[in-house]
């Protein structure tokens, strides 16, 4: 087929700053630095470059807030939920409940504008092996 995802566009207040946190929770590089967008891409030269859809932060009126739960959202899969989870925490991200329930093996987090993501526990060795 000759069509792929180019990016994901989040909506921002503070687009800059939306930009510079997931920057850091990713590690991932912003590329474009504008007053109304921002763009996040993978390292250059990573496995990921020119793969995977880039990050676009858009600004909105400040009177726009988030009020309701995303209809789109991240799965983040780390190797340490746990230590990952903290280190988000450090960058301005917290815990948010969203209805789930004590079983999840996910934990629901949001970034500093409210948008939530799901920070996945680790792949098993048996399933690391079978990818």
């Amino acid at each position: 087929m000759g069509i792929r995802v180019q990016c994901v566009n989040y909506d921002a207040i503070d687009p800059a700053a939306q930009a510079r946190f997931w920057a850091e929770v990713l590690g991932w590089r912003i590329t474009v630095e504008h007053e109304k967008e921002y763009v996040l891409e993978p390292p250059a030269g990573s496995p990921e470059d020119g793969i995977v859809p880039d990050i676009l932060f858009l600004r909105v009126p400040a009177d726009e807030v988030k009020s309701v739960k995303n209809r789109v959202h991240m799965d983040l899969r780390p190797e340490d939920q746990a230590a990952e989870i903290a280190r988000i925490e450090s960058l301005g991200g917290k815990k948010v409940d969203i209805g789930q329930d004590d079983s999840a093996s996910w934990v629901v987090m949001a970034d500093p504008e409210g948008n939530e993501f799901c920070v996945l526990r680790a792949f098993t060795a048996e399933e690391l092996a079978s990818f």
